[in-house]
């Protein structure tokens, strides 16, 4: 008896002792959790970029160097701002192999509230704002007859400058303006607005300023991005059908709201013809990014947890012909505005998306950036 329990308090002094060194190694290493879920076998490693408050939608600038991104972090007061702001990140350093320092550089003006921020090719930088209409804050409805609504605030398009600092107006128009993407040939800009009557899906040539609609059917169309050879465009949209369903799309629409519940992903070619939708799912299917191949698409859903609520939203991958859906992520949280880098880096291609995973705080929205695995 005595033996053992010698035995048993060496063990617990060297369990200890050893979860006291572990513990230190951590602190003076900064070792990052393990980030990737065991069925995640898409993801070779990843980095978090971000890790306070609410971050997401960020994106690649196209040589891969930067990432532009939307956030209610203040990184200079380290406080939680009201209203999302847009930030820049410099990631041309970046190392999958050791902890990263990451500057986040302010593009926004601070004021209104912002969102949808995308690069250009001369790495310009395209955003919506209120902040001339709007300057204060703007609180969001975000429920409408006990039902969760998007709100379409009046944001107009502008495009900035990091080398001159200058700011002026892309699209601007009464209503909502927004969700303004590149094609990466350098050419058009395809954004949603309201400017028809119905939120439409609309794409400006950056060489002549002609515009065009590309949408039409009654229901929100939105989160348009391009395909890598620009030919094609994938997007979200609701189809409401019924006389019931018709009635209460338009009865929000006039409210400046829009509910989400129900979303597929569609693809059309870059002047708007041969649209098919995709994805035949229930639920929210939004934020739609073509892979590098063309030949698939990654997208945010919760069609798999409707019956526990449908809380939890997962990426998923699909062939453009609506065959072979994948599951991406797995775990308990929100993952979202998956994009793929432009480029390979070390045989992989990155992809950078929006999770609640390794939250600090309850609920916080974080940036992470993988190496992908086909």
């Amino acid at each position: 008896m005595k033996r053992k329990i010698i035995f048993f308090l060496f063990v617990l002094v060297f369990n200890t002792a050893c979860s006291s060194l572990f513990q230190k190694q951590l602190e003076e290493k900064s070792i990052t959790p393990l980030l990737i879920h065991p069925n995640e076998k898409r993801f070779k490693s990843m980095v978090q970029l971000t890790f306070f408050g609410n971050n997401a939608e960020g994106y690649f600038s196209f040589d891969d160097s930067m990432l532009v991104f939307q956030s209610d972090w203040n990184y200079r007061t380290q406080t939680q701002r009201e209203c999302d702001q847009i930030y820049r990140i410099d990631i041309s350093s970046l190392d999958f192999t050791k902890n990263n320092t990451f500057q986040y550089e302010l593009i926004s003006t601070g004021k209104g509230r912002t969102t949808c921020s995308y690069f250009l090719k001369d790495n310009q930088i395209l955003y919506s704002s209120t902040h001339e209409i709007f300057p204060e804050c703007p609180n969001p409805i975000r429920t409408y007859q006990g039902k969760y609504v998007w709100q379409l605030f009046d944001y107009d398009i502008y495009l900035f400058n990091p080398k001159t600092k200058e700011l002026k107006k892309f699209v601007a128009n009464k209503g909502y303006d927004a969700e303004a993407t590149v094609s990466p040939d350098g050419r058009y800009v395809v954004y949603t607005s309201m400017k028809s009557g119905d939120l439409e899906i609309w794409r400006k040539d950056l060489i002549t300023g002609e515009e065009k609609q590309l949408t039409n059917e009654l229901g929100y169309d939105g989160g348009a991005f391009f395909s890598y050879d620009s030919k094609k465009i994938v997007w979200r949209a609701s189809r409401p059908k019924t006389k019931e369903e018709i009635t209460l799309y338009k009865e929000l629409l006039s409210k400046n709201l829009v509910q989400p519940s129900e979303l597929n992903v569609y693809v059309m070619d870059a002047d708007g013809k041969n649209k098919k939708q995709v994805t035949f799912l229930p639920g929210t299917n939004w934020s739609p990014f073509f892979h590098p191949s063309d030949q698939k698409i990654l997208f945010s859903s919760n069609h798999h947890v409707l019956q526990k609520g449908g809380r939890t939203f997962h990426l998923f991958m699909i062939n453009i012909d609506g065959t072979n859906l994948e599951q991406v992520t797995f775990g308990n949280e929100f993952e979202s505005f998956p994009m793929f880098s432009f480029h390979k880096h070390k045989d992989h291609y990155w992809l950078v998306f929006a999770s609640n995973r390794n939250a600090k705080r309850p609920r916080d929205t974080n940036l992470f950036i993988a190496e992908w695995v086909d």
